[in-house]
């Protein structure tokens, strides 16, 4: 028998194949959009380290992921028997279809969300958190939208197998192409001929919606998106005229502007920090040294509330910042009382910008999240500090975009945007080249001139005699010396002077 390619061609223009082809273009559109919902939700709970949403979310992943969609539908569209009330939604096969593909994708689109999830640095949770985020604000502004961009090329697979398993729903007599193709080759006997035609629908739908999702995604890529434009000299001269406080002005408090007592601090039962006492006055500057492991970054991740204290106490301007609670005779609850957050500016070593973010969106997030003030009156100070920190050219960049010296110095800004009363610096010069570390430098050094009270852990030991008002030395988790820095530097304390000897500085 010879391939009729007239009637081939023919079932091109058939009406029932069109309509065929809309049922399953809405079934695996509608099953990929609610289980990308559903399933980042799913992935989110089996990231928790609780376990009453950890444990039902892998049961849920385990079990959906083990059972046979063929089965699966049977079930669902039969579950009536055992439960009349659900009859008239069941029914119908293309809700039937609908729900049991559901259930299903969740769990393999749930997996894929998760490692989407993973690919997110850590620190941007972390810069996010700093600056006074909460949990679903980091969630929907931060994370989702890189955890997307990195889970989409698989999410668009997972849509290419969705429309391909949605030929077993004409298991429950939905009338899907296959469907079709079954009635017509069972009546004139011509298998191929109809077969191709099947196969030429369920090829242009997964074409059209591959060539969407690709589209989606080379949109979603930052990476290859340039700088729009460049700010012209009217802007900037405007950005100059503009008076724009950089700080807010200090709380009146007779007391330090930041104090820690009794700070400690273990992992695996080993101390990292024990028993640290730090007092920071308004306007003091204080640069905190020490060998590798002393514990000086747990301190200031301590100090903004980053890690849990095991013990101790930090105050602002004489209010709890953070705390320990008695709740029983062994029980302590960590408190943090978070109006006390943005009042304090961090700055990383790794800057943590964020990456799906321009800079200028990198500076307006949190403000325009904390509703600070208007969108108008958060870009002008935005505009502001990118002038003061020799970033203004660069505002429309993407942090890839920049060097490492301009992300660090975009990095202070986006912290001087929240106008803390205390700015906390983590060693953020330690992930730049020997050539950008000055430029970081001197926008530390500008700050202080200004008053601003801050806390630096650094290893550029000449730039910390240099700006400091005090310099407290670290070791082995506790405070060996806290004084003035020329004091330490003519051999106040035997053991900083060692220290100092060793890093060539004596």
């Amino acid at each position: 028998m010879t391939f009729d390619w007239n009637y081939m061609f023919s079932l091109f223009s058939n009406m029932d194949f069109w309509a065929a082809s809309w049922t399953v273009i809405k079934l695996s559109v509608l099953t990929w959009c609610i289980s990308v919902v559903l399933g980042f939700l799913l992935a989110l709970a089996k990231q928790s380290d609780k376990p009453l949403l950890n444990a039902p979310a892998q049961l849920y992943i385990w079990f959906f992921r083990s059972l046979p969609l063929l089965v699966l539908l049977i079930f669902v569209y039969n579950l009536p028997q055992m439960a009349p009330a659900l009859s008239p939604i069941l029914s119908n096969p293309f809700t039937a279809g609908l729900i049991g593909l559901v259930l299903s994708e969740t769990a393999y689109v749930a997996e894929i969300h998760r490692g989407g999830l993973l690919s997110v640095p850590k620190g941007q949770y972390e810069a996010a958190r700093a600056l006074g985020v909460r949990y679903s604000g980091i969630q929907w502004l931060i994370i989702v939208p890189q955890a997307i961009r990195v889970a989409l090329p698989t999410l668009t697979n997972e849509f290419i197998t969705i429309v391909k398993l949605s030929s077993l729903v004409s298991v429950i007599s939905l009338t899907e192409i296959l469907m079709v193709g079954q009635r017509l080759y069972s009546q004139n006997f011509l298998v191929m001929e109809t077969l191709t035609a099947v196969a030429f629908y369920y090829v242009i739908i997964v074409t059209v919606f591959d060539f969407i999702l690709k589209r989606l995604e080379h949109y979603l890529d930052v990476t290859k998106r340039k700088q729009q434009r460049q700010p012209d000299e009217q802007m900037i001269e405007a950005v100059r005229a503009a008076d724009e406080p950089v700080m807010r002005t200090m709380t009146e408090s007779n007391g330090p502007a930041l104090q820690a007592k009794q700070l400690h601090k273990a992992y695996n039962n080993v101390e990292v920090l024990g028993a640290v006492d730090l007092s920071i006055k308004p306007g003091e500057v204080v640069s905190v040294i020490g060998p590798s492991g002393s514990g000086k970054t747990t301190l200031i991740r301590l100090l903004n509330g980053l890690e849990q204290i095991d013990n101790g106490e930090i105050r602002i301007n004489g209010q709890p910042f953070i705390q320990l609670r008695n709740t029983g005779p062994v029980n302590q609850r960590f408190i943090e009382h978070p109006e006390h957050r943005l009042d304090i500016g961090m700055v990383f070593q790794s800057f943590n910008l964020f990456q799906h973010l321009t800079v200028l969106e990198n500076l307006l997030l949190a403000p325009r999240y904390h509703r600070l003030a208007s969108r108008e009156e958060l870009t002008q100070r935005a505009q502001k500090l990118l002038l003061k920190v020799g970033m203004l050219e660069h505002l429309w960049k993407y942090p890839h975009q920049l060097s490492g010296g301009q992300q660090q110095r975009v990095a202070i800004a986006r912290a001087l945007m929240m106008q803390p009363q205390i700015m906390l610096f983590d060693e953020p010069t330690s992930a730049l080249d020997p050539e950008k570390v000055n430029e970081v430098l001197q926008v530390i050094e500008s700050l202080a001139e200004e008053g601003i009270t801050m806390v630096i852990v650094t290893h550029e030991m000449n730039f910390a005699f240099k700006v400091s008002d005090r310099i407290v030395f670290m070791e082995k988790g506790r405070v060996v010396c806290d004084d003035r820095p020329d004091v330490l530097r003519n051999g106040g304390n035997p053991r900083v002077e060692t220290f100092l000897r060793d890093v060539s500085l004596a």
